[in-house]
């Protein structure tokens, strides 16, 4: 729970309803029982009633239900840029290992269902993290105040609660979805937790997910929401920079993004697209998720908040870059769908003009991607698979254009994908995974810091090589660029990531 100053700092927030603070802390009320956001349009409750949480599990774990109004389940995460309950560091590694197992556990693809009893596999977990069982446990609820399975639960139950409420999937579906081995353990936990049965919540139901019901061919919506500012026209901005035709889609009259998405399910490999749609009046984002995927909601939930960077805290962040790059704080760092992807595109991208490696992109997805089934709105290519560009021949390769130097780097980071060695994606070990992309021939600090600031989403990479970086730091005519511009980059710690975008955006 909240300290008395952080509490009182806290109520002041729930108050004005300051959606900055949204995600950052949870208010429990207890003269009902309930905790909510603090942008939960009810009437403020007293002073006297308020306990002020960290996490929703927190809450949980004290005995309160969640809001059905403001619903706590679409609050932003604690995750980059959040000062609520633990700050960013790059050097603690306690801190590190701390947000590593959380980012791990938050992943919906570990919720591995409950066939020995109620435990999940943190056994699996901590050996992602090359930690023992014990030593994670101990770590995690030092920091977080929850145990995993406290903080898993909670993240199950919340996810259940989501699919409820905005679609219309089988109650049995969403239990699988939602981390449990059985509808009669879902309906148990469900019933503990918040006091009323899972399909109660389906009178909650609103006009998109009634005509989802009527149209089972009709894109799933669902709702998520970030913390302002957001800058969403340098965001869009970005993306259709960059975007490969039939792959992409960026309308910015309409604030969308669309893309194509191939996701390893199990044994399958499910197909599909995505596209968000901001809502700037409300700090959400309609997600509308093609049916093909619906086998995995949660993960496509994840991949996406990952992508818009939808968890950030602005708050955080600016204290560190405003003195240098005021007026800025709205800009994110751009993610990923497939951190697969986003690495060759960043080999592509070597040295070269963003619309080069853009040409140079389309050329692959022509040779070696694969049609979407059911096209959709200009979406009909998939990226080429990691098994694909592992075995290009390297004639082919030279044929579109790409350098000898490319085409190795390019097949190395697809066989070491495709063997499991490597993992690009949030919660992978950053300091492990810098080090392999760089032991791969043709990927040297610059790709590999770039793949960590978007594929793997840590707040702290700086690509100190980028020329671009460096004139805009005005460091280009030192003698040292590069470690002139990584001198300079020390005051921005942890957040260097944000202080590369604001950099580049100084250019433009």
């Amino acid at each position: 729970m909240a300290a008395p100053a952080a509490s009182d700092a806290c109520y002041l927030a729930l108050k004005a309803r300051d959606a900055r603070f949204d995600g950052r802390f949870f208010t429990g009320v207890t003269s009902t029982g309930i905790y909510c956001r603090p942008v939960c349009r009810v009437r403020t409750p007293r002073r006297e009633n308020c306990q002020f949480f960290a996490l929703a599990a927190q809450a949980e774990l004290a005995g309160f239900r969640p809001c059905l109004r403001c619903r706590p389940e679409l609050a932003p995460a604690v995750g980059a840029g959040s000062e609520t309950p633990l700050p960013w560091s790059t050097q603690d590694a306690s801190l590190i290992l701390a947000r590593q197992a959380a980012q791990l556990l938050d992943d919906p693809a570990l919720w591995s269902g409950e066939a020995d009893g109620g435990t999940p596999r943190m056994a699996d977990v901590a050996a992602r993290l090359g930690v023992s069982e014990r030593h994670l446990r101990r770590i995690f609820e030092t920091h977080w105040g929850v145990s995993p399975l406290q903080y898993l639960q909670t993240r199950r139950l919340l996810m259940a609660k989501r699919l409820l409420t905005d679609t219309t999937l089988p109650v049995a579906q969403i239990a699988g979805l939602s981390g449990f081995a059985s509808v009669r353990r879902f309906n148990a936990s469900f019933v503990e937790h918040y006091r009323l049965q899972p399909r109660q919540l389906r009178q909650q139901c609103d006009a998109d997910t009634l005509a989802q019901a009527a149209d089972p061919t009709e894109a799933i919506l669902l709702k998520a929401s970030y913390r302002p500012p957001y800058d969403v026209a340098a965001m869009l901005t970005f993306f259709a920079t960059r975007q490969i035709a039939g792959v992409e889609a960026v309308d910015p009259d309409r604030l969308t993004l669309a893309r194509t998405l191939a996701l390893a399910h199990g044994p399958r490999t499910l197909v599909g697209w995505v596209r968000a749609q901001f809502v700037p009046e409300r700090c959400a984002v309609a997600l509308h998720i093609s049916p093909s995927l619906g086998d995995a909601l949660p993960q496509v939930l994840a991949r996406a908040r990952a992508w818009l960077d939808l968890d950030a805290d602005p708050l955080a962040i600016n204290a560190a870059l405003q003195a240098d790059f005021p007026g800025l704080d709205g800009l994110r760092v751009p993610g990923c769908l497939d951190g697969f992807e986003l690495g060759v595109r960043a080999i592509l991208g070597q040295q070269i003009t963003v619309q080069a490696a853009r040409t140079l992109g389309a050329r692959l997805v022509e040779r070696y991607g694969t049609d979407l089934p059911a096209p959709v709105n200009g979406l009909h290519r998939l990226f080429p698979a990691p098994q694909a560009l592992a075995h290009a021949g390297g004639e082919d390769l030279r044929q579109l254009g790409i350098v000898r130097q490319r085409q190795r780097a390019i097949q190395a980071l697809a066989q070491a994908v495709t063997s499991g060695a490597l993992r690009l994606e949030p919660g992978a070990d950053v300091a492990a995974t810098l080090a392999a992309l760089q032991a791969l021939p043709g990927i040297g600090a610059w790709t590999a810091q770039y793949i960590a600031m978007r594929a793997l989403r840590w707040p702290d990479a700086f690509v100190a090589g980028d020329v671009a970086l460096q004139k805009a730091l005005g460091v280009r005519d030192a003698v040292n660029p590069q470690r002139a511009a990584e001198e300079a980059s020390q005051r921005w710690k942890p957040w260097r990531s944000y202080a590369v975008v604001r950099g580049w955006s100084l250019l433009n």
